[in-house]
């Protein structure tokens, strides 16, 4: 019984952000327009969560990448810039 509960979780990781926010937008879209049955909507309900963890994730390390580049980028400035005359300051 364990592994049937695993698996969905399992299957959900590999899924990309996309697909994830594609398949939660459907879950929210079928829990909105009602008609399922309690169990039906239980389940509808933990796929649902799943899937919003996959995309935190992704997000989450969207957000780390571009603070990572940020970062790399200031840190080139501070070394191009000796003498706080920097290639930044008044040039686009």
């Amino acid at each position: 019984m364990t592994s049937e509960v695993e698996q969905p979780e399992a299957v959900a990781e590999a899924l990309g952000y996309e697909q994830a926010r594609d398949e939660l937008i459907e879950v929210v879209r079928r829990l909105e327009a009602g008609g399922t049955t309690l169990e039906e909507s239980l389940a509808l309900w933990e796929r649902g969560e799943e899937l919003a963890k996959v995309c935190r994730r992704w997000l989450e390390g969207a957000r780390a990448r571009l603070d990572a580049a940020l970062a790399e980028e200031a840190r080139a400035e501070d070394t191009d810039g000796d003498g706080g005359t920097g290639t930044g300051t008044g040039e686009a």
